[in-house]
């Protein structure tokens, strides 16, 4: 029986992740952590002659979090240009996880038709020694660009 190798776990902080917003490619130096989630969009069907319900798959929903330390305005302009104008934007983020250590090699995930749903416009906190933010946002797409290793 084979076993999963402690050096095969993939190390949270080595990764690196890029926003693509109007053909311009900017390194998210700042990210902390950046999580996407899908989840389906289903259907309760009850059927006769039984007592439970099933489920029936209909669609499915992207929606994601991403906590940055507060040092750039990048996401502040792209929130005031909807602000003011109207104009929503939507991005690309490209997230790589790659540890050097294991055989996993490196996986990217490239998210599509990102919006940004919910962010901080302005913040000043006594107590933090680093400041960070908290965003939210949803995507319409998802491209998986490189997979990790069979192990």
């Amino acid at each position: 029986m084979g076993y999963l190798r402690a050096k095969d776990t993939v190390n949270g902080a080595l990764g690196t992740c890029f926003a693509i917003i109007d053909g311009r490619r900017h390194e998210l130096m700042q990210v902390k952590n950046v999580q996407a989630k899908v989840k389906k969009t289903r259907t309760e069907i009850p059927i006769l002659g039984m007592t439970g319900k099933q489920h029936k798959s209909g669609g499915w929903e992207g929606t994601g979090s991403m906590t940055v330390y507060y040092v750039s305005s990048l996401f502040r302009e792209v929130m005031l240009k909807y602000m003011k104008e109207g104009a929503d934007t939507y991005f690309e983020l490209m997230l790589t996880n790659e540890d050097p250590t294991g055989g996993t090699g490196k996986q990217t995930v490239l998210l599509k038709d990102v919006n940004i749903e919910e962010m901080v416009i302005g913040k000043l906190d006594v107590d933090a020694a680093a400041m960070d933010e908290e965003m939210r946002f949803t995507f319409g797409d998802v491209e998986l660009m490189e997979k990790f290793e069979e192990l």
